[in-house]
């Protein structure tokens, strides 16, 4: 092997890979956007705009944006496998951006009414709802059949980091230019991510860059996973629990610490630093995915019960950055496991249905800890959330261990290899 070749492999795959560096850079721009809508739509109805049922509203509001992910998931399917990836990425970004623009110039006219903000956050979401799993089908399009896992620790660790960014600057632009400013923002970075991807060109594509052929129905797919349908209903429950942050932490900096946006930035970028260490590191712990699994589980339901127990900034910066590092580690472990597992023309409809069950939990979770957010103390919901972690951690446990009872070890709860590097 020659020094050119040997030097290139060790360059960071969004170098040595021009194209998935673009699409890496659009998935930034849009999940960013996305993340610093709703963070920045939250505090201002629980800071700004809400009256005496804030909790209700961001609930709401919450619920609004997750719907499309659940409700949409047969055509997002649908329209992944009949169409082009690089067309569907693109259009969704820019439908997005197109959106976000046109509120952001009503909100500065002051025509925007407060109903029309969850309108905003529908549509938005609708569009993540395309752009997320289609990204994660396309990416042995983009990238060799060897780098495959490392660009599935780049794609989880990329949502950290936009997790991350749109958490931090979503309160804090409200606090400066109100819902007209985050909308500006985000329309600007949803437009900008439309051109990166549309003029990408995708490499491992084929035979041109043209629909993809019919695939199984989303029933027949999860009919032929029965394992990996069991996890998904495992995490689906956590998420009823682990998602209610995004109404508690506001409500807790409203309520508890008594403080502004930039706390509620602090909070956020402690839970995307947590979640993007988890990325780095997940692929590096000893053990199966469901072992592992299992205890972040259980990690993370003693660090979402610390703010409960004790009060104040610290503890609330710590619960968030160990969970984050939890979410973060399951979140590499199994996404990489799916990948290997899943056959290729089963993904589009698999990882389809993989967010939609995962996020069924989250309008309902939003809704009911945003209502009991209007009548319980918000350190009442942290203790609540800590709680309902602990018989999801023992029932994932339970059922690593009937497989393991069923089978030789190493089919579905084999340990994930996972490349030193896996994030370069």
């Amino acid at each position: 092997m020659s020094a050119a070749p040997a030097h290139a492999r060790r360059l960071p795959l969004v170098l040595r890979n021009p194209s998935f560096g673009r699409v890496w850079a659009g998935q930034l721009l849009t999940q960013a956007a996305n993340r610093m809508f709703q963070v920045g739509a939250v505090w201002w109805l629980v800071g700004f705009a809400g009256g005496e049922h804030r909790g209700l509203d961001s609930g709401l509001f919450l619920m609004v944006s997750t719907v499309p992910a659940v409700a949409l998931a047969p055509v997002v399917a649908r329209i992944v496998a009949r169409h082009a990836h690089r067309t569907v990425l693109a259009s969704a970004a820019a439908v997005a951006g197109t959106v976000a623009v046109a509120a952001a110039a009503l909100a500065r006219a002051e025509a925007l009414p407060l109903a029309a903000a969850y309108v905003v956050g529908l549509a938005l979401a609708g569009c993540q709802a395309v752009f997320d799993p289609c990204l994660t089908t396309s990416v042995p399009e983009l990238v060799e059949d060897a780098d495959i896992e490392s660009a599935t620790g780049f794609e989880l660790s990329t949502q950290s980091v936009a997790g991350l960014c749109g958490g931090l600057l979503g309160p804090l632009v409200v606090d400066a230019g109100a819902l007209a400013g985050v909308t500006a923002v985000c329309g600007a970075a949803y437009l900008l991510a439309a051109v990166l991807i549309g003029t990408t060109r995708f490499p491992h594509l084929g035979v041109g860059d043209g629909p993809a052929p019919e695939r199984r129905t989303l029933r027949r797919v999860l009919a032929g996973l029965p394992f990996i349908r069991l996890v998904l209903i495992c995490f689906a429950a956590a998420n009823v629990f682990t998602t209610a942050v995004y109404v508690v932490m506001p409500l807790y900096t409203q309520e508890v610490l008594h403080a502004t946006g930039s706390t509620v930035a602090s909070l956020e970028t402690a839970l995307g630093a947590g979640t993007l260490l988890g990325s780095f590191t997940g692929g590096r712990l000893p053990g199966r995915p469901v072992t592992v699994g299992s205890m972040c589980l259980g990690v993370m339901a003693a660090a979402l019960a610390l703010p409960g127990l004790f009060a104040g900034h610290a503890a609330a910066l710590a619960s968030m950055a160990v969970a984050g590092w939890c979410v973060g580690v399951i979140g590499v472990r199994f996404v990489a496991l799916f990948q290997r597992l899943v056959p290729a023309d089963d993904k589009p409809a698999f990882f389809a249905v993989m967010q939609a069950v995962l996020g069924a939990t989250f309008p309902v979770s939003s809704l009911v800890f945003g209502a009991l957010g209007d009548h319980l103390a918000a350190g009442t919901l942290c203790l609540a959330q800590g709680a309902g972690l602990v018989p999801v951690a023992l029932g994932l446990y339970w059922l690593g261990s009937r497989a393991d009872a069923a089978g030789p070890p190493g089919r579905p709860d084999a340990p994930t290899p996972v490349p030193e590097g896996s994030v370069s």
